[in-house]
Formats: C-alpha cells, structure tokens, sequence
C-alpha cells in the first residue's frame, strides 16, 4: 500500500457471499460516492454459480461508480461438511478470505481511509487494525436485529436449554422481546455451527467505530434509544449506531420498462395487482405451491408470480430443489387447469424478474413477500403492503416487526403441523390488504413510512446526516493518516 496523496479519501467496502449481502454494500458504496465525495473499492466475494449475482455486479459497473473488485475463491470444502448451513458456510469463507483481503489491501495505490464490512465480514475488522485504519461494520438490517445480536453472549449464558421450548419471550433491554418462534435461524439447534458462529458475531460486531443500519431514525425509535442507552446497552455496545437507510436498488429509466411484464402491468387498474416473489434464495415446496395457487386464483385478484422449482424436505430437515418448473412442466407445479384459467389475470415468471420496478408500477398494490430486508425495505419505499411469509435467516423477526409494530404487511395465522399455508388463509390475506376495510388502513401507514422514508434521506434528513457523520469522521481520520505519512 503506497502513501500517495489523493485529492479525497477513498473507502474500502467487503461484500459477504450472496446476492443478498452483495446489493446493500454496492448501494452504500454507491451513496458514499454520489452524496459524500469519496472514491470507493468494493471487495466482493462471488459464488460464479448465481446469473443474478452476476447480473447485479455487472450493473453496478455500469456507470462506474465504484471500483468492484473480485477476490480469489477459497476452499472450504476441507472446513465445512457440504450440508452445512449457508450461514455456517459464509462464516468459514469470509473467515479464509482474510488473507487475499489483507494481499488486495497492500496492493492498493491509496491509503483507505476506512474499511467498512457487513455482518459476515465482522472477522475482517483485524485486517482494519492491521492497517491501523477505522472500521465500521454495516448491518444492512433493522435495529431489532442488530440489538438481539449483540446481546447474543447474554442469552447464550442466562438461557437453559433450546430457544425454541422456552415459555416466555426472549427479552432485550429496551426492546421489543422475541418470540420464541421468531428467531434467527443459527438459534434454532444450539449445537449448530451456525449458533456458535453467531454468538461470536455478537460479541466481535461491537469492537468496529461505528455501526451503520439499514433504516432511518423514526422507523425504530425506541430500539434505537436502547442500542444508544448507556444503562442499557453501555457495557455491549459503546459505539455510536448509524441509521443510514433506506439504501435500496435503484429504478430503472422508463423507457427501458419494456416487453410482455410491463406492457400487461399498464393495462391493469390502478393498485389492483399483487406481486409474488421469495427473494433469491427462497423456494417453497411442491404441496405449497398448490396450495398458493389456488389461493392466489380464489382471491380473485390479478398477480404476478416470480416461479422457482419446488424444494423438498430431507429426513434431516434440510431443503434442496426436486423436480422443475420449466415452460415444459410447469402444469405438473400447479393446480389442474390452473395454467389455462388465470390467463387473463395473472403471469408468471421463471426465476428473476425486476422486483424494484414492479414494486413501483401504478398497478401493483400488495406485495407476497419472504421479509429479506432487502425486499422489506423496496416494498415500503415504493409504498406496497407485505404479507409476510418468513422463510429463513432472520425473516421471522422481520415479519413480527412489519406486523405488529409497523402495521404495513399480514402474516399466516394458520399453520398446519408440517407449516404448510392453507389455501383460505392465502386467499383471506390477499384478501386483506387488497380489498377489505383494512386494506385503506395497511396502504395508508405503509405510504406515510414511504414520504418519511424518501424525506430523511435528502440532503437534511436524517439519514443524510447519519451518513455524513460517519463520512466526516473517515474524512479526519484520513488526513490524520497522511500527515503521519
């Protein structure tokens, strides 16, 4: 790393595996650069196995914003057991890939003026101190999250036996509590990789400068005054918290919205359809897709469905993907006669679809969500009720704070013994935030979180100065930097 003199300071992002860790630093980095003057390289980790994945990055050269940088693929099959949970496996990736950042970092012309990484990257932080730069690590989450996750150490030592067969709710000072039934994956067998790897992140998330939150100040009040309670939090977490957010996907211009998508979505009325979609890593089982089909067909509603082949459960209760749902077999996925009678109301859409600008379309009015907070926080932006259909990580938490403490989306009541979704309580939801009485009620609070959303992120806004905070003190501590030089 040579000590050269830029004209401005210039930032380096990690992005973890996944295309879901990789959007929300691309859109940081991309806000440091437009709104804050700063050059920035983003490290990325990549599967070379996700077309989306790909997709993404390609975008994101184009303008070129931010520098992209690959780092070499480790192997970690030597590591981890081939079934071992996703997150188990980008622990032990973002783990091995130390080394090739350090590498990657001395190579660099410029001294960073900071390293910023996101949840998986927490063990990067050395690689910072190394280098004798700040580090601040990214929670591209809400702070109900990020506040369970630092106290992880105290629930792992005060809590006996499993998370899931305790009586009451998991409490966090100042917090809304956890229901047992709403935790993050990692806390479901505490015998798990994943657990063990969690507590730790919980308890190394707290040594960076700052933390940066995908939210904005109003959004989560009291938990953010609990993350900043000295009494509460004091003797976790004594760095400062930034809300940033909402750091989302950018639209597309409307002259690139084309083909049959956007072309049908133009002739339906206004918020009269709803958009269905898992997020890209989710899948539901075959006996679930039929029963959304006919759940979808009895609510007598138009939609779009984003399609993905069908998982299976194993005996150990893992997923992987039976079967397809290729234009050839797509009739054996659904209901009989299903294909034939929705013609005129409803399309569907193998793999991928451009979820940002379908959310933003006049049309579209209800959003069947997964809870990735990437998808949350698109939905809210663009003003589109959630029902909220959890499927992993930490989307059960986000579900339960979209209904129960925001009142912008509905969740599955009942759930049969193997958790399968009945058609009726399909069809009821839909029903619900389409076209019944509550349906005004859900629309207008999610339409206010969308104007304070737009609001604090201008140039005044809350989320603007959070940022600018965090930018001016890698700005001080740069120049500090280059006069030692």
């Amino acid at each position: 790393m040579e000590n050269t003199t830029d004209s401005k300071p210039h930032l380096v992002l990690l992005a973890s595996l996944g295309i879901g860790h990789l959007i929300p630093i691309l859109e940081l980095g991309k806000r440091l650069f437009t709104h804050h003057n700063f050059d920035i390289t983003i490290f990325v980790v990549v599967s070379h196995s996700s077309a989306a994945e790909s997709q993404v990055l390609q975008s994101a050269m184009t303008p070129k914003l931010c520098e992209i940088v690959e780092l070499p693929p480790v192997n970690i099959s030597r590591l981890v057991s081939p079934d071992a949970a996703v997150a188990t496996q980008i622990c032990v990736t973002m783990r091995e890939i130390k080394p090739a950042l350090r590498s990657a970092i001395s190579a660099l012309s410029f001294r960073p003026a900071a390293l910023i990484v996101d949840l998986f990257g927490s063990q990067a932080m050395m690689v910072a101190d190394e280098f004798e730069m700040p580090k601040y690590v990214y929670i591209p989450s809400n702070a109900w999250f990020l506040a369970l996750t630092i106290y992880m150490p105290i629930l792992d030592e005060a809590v006996q036996g499993d998370y899931l067969d305790q009586k009451e709710p998991l409490k966090i000072p100042g917090c809304k509590a956890v229901q047992p039934k709403d935790v993050v994956d990692p806390m479901l067998d505490r015998t798990d990789q994943q657990y063990l790897e969690y507590v730790r992140m919980g308890m190394e998330i707290p040594k960076c400068d700052g933390i940066l939150l995908n939210i904005w100040e109003d959004l989560e009040p009291k938990t953010l005054e609990a993350l900043r309670d000295e009494e509460l939090f004091g003797q976790l977490c004594k760095v400062p918290v930034y809300p940033v957010g909402p750091l989302t996907r950018p639209l597309k211009p409307l002259d690139s919205r084309s083909g049959e998508l956007f072309l049908w979505l133009d002739k339906q009325p206004s918020e009269s359809v709803i958009y269905v979609s898992f997020g890209s890593g989710g899948t539901l089982s075959l006996e679930q897709m039929v029963e959304l089909a006919w759940g979808l067909e009895l609510s007598q509603q138009r939609f779009i469905w984003v399609v993905r082949s069908p998982s299976r459960k194993t005996g150990d209760g893992s997923f992987f993907t039976a079967g397809s749902c290729e234009a050839n077999s797509m009739a054996s996925c659904f209901p009989e006669g299903f294909l034939d009678r929705i013609q005129e109301v409803g399309l569907l859409i193998q793999d991928w679809a451009p979820q940002v600008d379908i959310l933003n379309h006049p049309s579209v009015g209800g959003f069947i969500c997964h809870c990735g907070w990437n998808s949350t926080l698109e939905s809210i932006t663009n003003g589109v009720p959630m029902i909220a259909w959890p499927l992993y990580s930490e989307q059960r938490m986000n579900a339960a704070l979209l209904t129960e403490e925001l009142g912008v989306a509905v969740r599955p009541n009942i759930l049969a013994s193997d958790g399968m979704v009945g058609r009726e309580e399909i069809e009821m939801m839909i029903r619900k935030i389409m076209v019944d009485n509550e349906a005004t009620n859900i629309r207008n609070r999610v339409k206010k979180l969308k104007y304070r959303a737009a609001e604090t992120l201008r140039k005044g806004g809350s989320s603007y100065n959070a940022l600018s905070l965090v930018a001016k003190e890698c700005e001080l501590s740069w120049k500090s930097m280059e006069v030692k030089a």
